[in-house]
């Protein structure tokens, strides 16, 4: 995971069809009250947009716009993605088309 000497994720703008995610936390307690340790959670294959960028120029020439927007939902590929670390806050980019899904709620 690499560092980023950022202020803010706001001065982060992801190029071409890259979009910024951070990635949503399991829960931390059970329902009963236990904490569990940070090791035995597993990461969710769920997210929220932060930031896109303008979208990738395709082999005609034309500008694709990527799919998802800022404050979207989205399902994570198991694999994949460059993680960056902000603080103490971890953030994720993906490709446009590595995203599987976006959540509607």
């Amino acid at each position: 995971m690499s560092s980023i000497a950022a202020k803010s994720v706001k001065s982060i703008v992801p190029l071409f069809d890259r979009v910024l995610i951070q990635r949503i936390k399991a829960n931390q307690k059970t329902s009963s009250g236990i904490f569990l340790p940070e090791k035995s959670m597993e990461k969710l294959s769920e997210g929220t947009v932060i930031a896109v960028g303008q979208g990738a120029i395709n082999k005609d020439g034309k500008l694709v716009v990527p799919g998802v927007k800022s404050g979207d939902r989205v399902v994570l590929p198991q694999y994949g993605g460059n993680n960056i670390k902000i603080g103490d806050d971890e953030y994720t980019l993906f490709r446009d088309h590595e995203l599987m899904a976006i959540i509607n709620e």
